[in-house]
């Protein structure tokens, strides 16, 4: 708009006159477009910041002070530990004992685990678990109370095996039975018990001329053969049942940390490939040739090697078929909450 001022006859003329411009194509329109581009940027960089800072604070107040907000919560994470077993060999002086008596802890062996858990309100959780370890056992921890082993030592045999195992455990945190009110805080540390059902895989080896060789398709103490009808052939994928006690510590609003010992009840006795009585080792020419046939021979009964004029004894004690075996693990866990 434009203004223009005139004198007519002793009057003032004010004339006003509209001039339209081309607004797309203005400068100050461009300039004012990007202006209020980068205020709406810079808004929504601030009201993200914002909302964000709320929501730690928010989860910060729910895991320390207050209460609960959401009633399920995820958990997903990973262990470190270690792994060992209860079977027929090795162990301590005597005719063998029950549990941590006749532990060698000589033989523990790394584990590791990764965890995906439901949790509510933390105190109940349903958690899937794949874990990975060794296990191990040997007759020559005995060379030095050989004497006092009733044949242990002598029998000479040793056994390694991979263990896979899936578990599905429920969590049980007693500390969070308690109702929390509002402004209570919550306790981070917490002991738990823990009990469920797994599947696992095992295969017990043996080592012969620096090879390991699988032993359960040996039959050392005749599975599957005619002449021992209840022996069956052991499977080496099995139904475990673990069950177990631990401790967590809140580490934060989205970290967990975890110590815990589990203990996997097993169904079978040849976890280490050992359960019952030598059989007559002149069977094995009726079932197996060549490369296994040797194997069988040199495998099934050792004593041979620490005595060489050792005459094998048939029916003769190799293993205890009244305890099965087991194995456990201890880890350290850290779970990352969401």
């Amino acid at each position: 708009m434009r203004v223009n001022l005139s004198i007519q006859n002793d009057k003032i003329i004010f004339i006003c006159q509209v001039v339209k411009y081309p607004l797309k194509n203005s400068p100050l329109f461009t300039k004012g477009i990007h202006i209020m581009k980068r205020i709406s940027m810079i808004s929504g960089f601030i009201l993200l910041i914002t909302g964000t800072s709320q929501n730690v604070i928010a989860q910060y107040k729910y895991a320390d002070d207050l209460y609960y907000d959401y009633p399920i919560t995820y958990e997903l994470g990973g262990s470190l530990g270690v792994m060992n077993c209860l079977t027929d060999l090795g162990g301590n002086k005597g005719i063998g004992k029950k549990f941590v008596k006749d532990l060698n802890l000589g033989k523990t062996q790394p584990a590791g685990s990764i965890f995906l858990s439901l949790v509510y309100k933390y105190a109940v959780a349903i958690r899937a678990e794949a874990t990975w370890g060794i296990v191990k056992g040997n007759d020559n921890v005995l060379k030095n109370v050989k004497e006092s082993t009733f044949g242990r030592y002598e029998r000479n045999l040793s056994f390694r095996s991979t263990i896979f195992d899936i578990t599905l455990v429920t969590e049980i945190h007693p500390r969070y039975f308690k109702k929390y009110y509002k402004r209570e805080k919550l306790p981070r540390l917490s002991p738990y018990l823990l009990g469920g059902i797994g599947f696992f895989n095992f295969n017990p080896q043996a080592k012969l001329n620096d090879q390991w060789i699988d032993l359960q398709p040996l039959s050392t103490e005749g599975q599957g053969f005619a002449e021992h009808p209840d022996r069956k052939i052991y499977k080496l994928k099995q139904i475990n049942i673990p069950v177990g006690a631990g401790i967590k510590y809140k580490l934060s609003p989205s970290f967990n940390f975890s110590a815990e010992f589990v203990y996997r009840i097993l169904n079978t006795d040849y976890l280490d490939d050992v359960s019952t009585t030598y059989i007559d080792s002149k069977l094995y020419a009726n079932y197996f040739t060549g490369e296994q046939l040797t194997n069988a021979l040199l495998l099934n009964n050792r004593q041979y090697e620490l005595n060489p004029t050792h005459t094998p004894e048939i029916n003769g004690i190799r293993g205890n078929p009244k305890n099965n075996d087991a194995y456990f693990s201890f880890t350290i866990k850290l779970g990352f909450i969401f």
